[in-house]
């Protein structure tokens, strides 16, 4: 014998309920117990349906820089295949690259960040990735490896062109700036508090 419904005088809270179906939680009419159990066919899956989609996309300027800084990339050919192959593995994790850029020492990155991959997976895949695949390339980067930290700034649809501006004149922009300098001003720039004694490493 099914439960009977919510007893004269204990109203729901839930609008829209109409007052002979207002039943207590966990309470189900026999044929909806059986649409569940599978006994009966359900009648939304005798009809044509969408399948819900998880959508996003979300910016982000990645920066990080070689391990201590030093300048192992200051070969433009090399550094220039690095960055096609870091564009790769961005695409690989889906998350879409928009431009690779960087100087001797550290590398700025524009891309989407897929809505499966976080932050900071994205950036362990892209170290691991392209330094293992670096130092195939030469003796000279057979002990290649890039810092610990890194930086990752979100970015609005509006910013995409100065920041792709930004990543391309990394060349000129470093004749009067160091690393550090210019990740100081991006900490800044996004009101990140750091700890000068660990942000290198």
């Amino acid at each position: 014998m099914d439960p009977a419904p919510n007893p004269a005088g204990i109203v729901s809270l839930s609008p829209g309920l109409d007052r002979s179906e207002r039943t207590y939680p966990g309470y189900f009419p026999k044929k909806l117990s059986a649409i569940l159990k599978g006994l009966l066919p359900h009648p939304i899956f005798s009809q044509p349906h969408t399948v819900a989609q998880s959508l996003a996309k979300i910016l982000v300027h990645t920066v990080f820089s070689t391990k201590d800084r030093r300048p192992l990339l200051r070969d433009g050919a090399p550094r220039e295949e690095l960055h096609r192959c870091i564009g790769g593995i961005l695409t690989d994790l889906d998350c879409q690259p928009i431009i690779v850029g960087g100087v001797d020492d550290h590398v700025h990155f524009l891309s989407a960040l897929s809505r499966t991959v976080e932050a900071a997976v994205m950036v362990k895949e892209v170290k691991r990735r392209s330094s293992i695949w670096l130092k195939t390339k030469g003796i000279e980067f057979q002990d290649f490896a890039w810092q610990s930290g890194y930086g990752v700034f979100s970015i609005g649809f509006s910013q995409i062109e100065p920041v792709r501006a930004y990543i391309a004149g990394q060349e000129e922009h470093h004749r009067n700036i160091s690393f550090q300098d210019e990740f100081r001003r991006l900490l800044n720039r996004y009101k990140i508090e750091f700890d000068e004694r660990y942000v290198w490493e």
